[in-house]
């Protein structure tokens, strides 16, 4: 029998994360190499990659990333494409052959823009258009998942380890302002390739590393506002939160991250004025949004990019900064793998957000 210290015992899962706030456009090579180190945290049953600033060529349209089952899936999905938008092209997305990547369902790209009369007609903007859109095509269609459709963004995700997932979809021939990855080692649900990280609505991506507890809670709030939790996975909720929060109410990153780890009521009587009522607004408002649980979390959007703990900081979660280029991971040694002399290094607090966005000449 093995002893102590001679078993590695992690705390499940692997997130990490690039972000150029000058837009400095980096390869994928990169994410790989730091989600390698982590290889340990994961156990092959989910890898995946989620980049910004990958489709400079079609930044206006939206991208969307596709896995079938089958062909009458694919066929059913595409008559709803021409529904509702204009498809500017569409493809599969390159691969190659992994021989630890296997059961591999057909993987499609579009570049689609929204019908100009659908949209009057359904008196939504583009956003909520492609999301209603989306969700109606992953609950309608039998064997179609729709993996991401953010604009000059996208997700590749697999059942495998992380390095593998990257290998199979050459993650090394994009490049991007920014990355996250994932290395999953699934508890309490499937391993398959739908349920894989990040999980992503429009822009906005999600890596997490923990467990919700208030899953159930969470689901049925966001399920009240039209999402659909339907890819087996509490990380799924995560990523509707947010999006109900910040692009439906108005919310800023930061007071989103006080709705999910919102600070415990002893904490926020001790606050004062403003900060006080603030979070106490913002804790009896969005009561339902609460995330409990042991978890640490990366969001990617566009322009930016927010890692956060829960307030207990019950998962690992390490920052680190060299010039104008931001590192977050579950382990200081993916960090230095890539950037052995970053000029600050920190673990965040619990609870305590820590945002990043690009620059005002990488916007212009």
């Amino acid at each position: 029998m093995k002893k102590e210290g001679e078993v590695r015992i992690s705390s499940g899962c692997a997130i990490c994360g690039i972000f150029c706030r000058d837009g400095r456009r980096i390869p994928g090579s990169v994410i790989r190499e730091s989600i390698r180190v982590m290889h340990n945290r994961s156990n092959g049953l989910g890898g995946g990659f989620a980049g910004y600033g990958i489709y400079p060529q079609y930044s206006d349209k939206y991208a969307l990333h596709i896995f079938y089952s089958d062909f009458a899936a694919r066929e059913e999905t595409e008559r709803m494409l021409d529904q509702y938008f204009d498809i500017i092209n569409l493809s599969k997305i390159p691969t190659r052959q992994v021989d630890a990547i296997r059961d591999v369902p057909l993987i499609w790209r579009y570049f689609v823009s929204p019908l100009p009369h659908r949209i009057q007609d359904s008196q939504l903007d583009e956003d909520e258009y492609t999301a209603q859109a989306m969700i109606r095509i992953s609950c309608a269609v039998k064997g179609a998942y729709v993996v991401s459709y953010g604009k000059n963004m996208g997700v590749f995700k697999a059942v495998g380890y992380p390095e593998d997932v990257a290998e199979f979809y050459r993650i090394e021939e994009y490049e991007g302002y920014a990355w996250t990855a994932h290395g999953r080692y699934p508890t309490n649900t499937p391993g398959w390739w739908g349920g894989a990280h990040p999980f992503s609505i429009l822009d906005l991506s999600v890596v997490h590393n923990g467990e919700i507890s208030s899953y159930d809670a969470n689901r049925r709030a966001v399920e009240m506002y039209g999402y659909s939790c339907n890819l087996m996975t509490d990380t799924e909720v995560i990523a509707y939160i947010l999006d109900y929060l910040v692009r439906k109410q108005g919310l800023s990153y930061r007071e989103s991250a006080e709705v999910i780890a919102t600070p415990f009521w002893s904490t926020i009587e001790m606050k004062d004025g403003y900060d006080k009522a603030r979070l106490s607004y913002l804790r009896n408002m969005f009561s339902s949004f609460l995330v409990t649980g042991p978890f640490s979390i990366l969001v990617g959007f566009d322009g930016g990019m927010m890692a956060l703990n829960d307030r207990l900081k019950l998962r690992s979660l390490v920052a680190a900064e060299k010039g104008r280029t931001v590192y977050f991971s579950s382990e200081e040694a993916a960090i230095r793998v890539i950037e052995p002399e970053p000029d600050r290094i920190w673990a965040p607090r619990g609870g305590e957000p820590v945002i990043v966005t690009l620059d005002k000449e990488a916007l212009r």
